[in-house]
């Protein structure tokens, strides 16, 4: 018996890598965007403080315009760099 493919479609999901299921500022999970995006990606990465938590970049640069520390632990906030695979950084929060 023989069989042939006429048409084949993929599909795939990703996921980050990070422990945290969605940002606390506005709530959406990671793989969603924030509510200041339309896409969902590397423009809307996340990005964790050097304490940990997670946030959407959008969400967190917002907080910062008016806050100096994470919104869950009121730690000052400092960003955690974040590396590539080849050991380039990824994403910056302006001090």
């Amino acid at each position: 018996m023989k069989v042939t493919i006429d048409s084949w479609f993929a599909v795939a999901t990703w996921n980050w890598d990070i422990s945290d299921p969605h940002c606390v500022i506005c709530m959406n999970p990671f793989e969603m965007p924030c509510p200041q995006c339309k896409y969902a990606g590397e423009d809307c990465a996340p990005i964790q403080g050097q304490c940990g938590h997670h946030f959407h970049m959008h969400c967190i640069y917002k907080w910062l315009e008016t806050h100096d520390e994470c919104p869950l632990d009121r730690v000052k906030w400092a960003e955690k760099i974040l590396e590539d695979h080849r050991g380039a950084p990824v994403a910056q929060v302006p001090q």
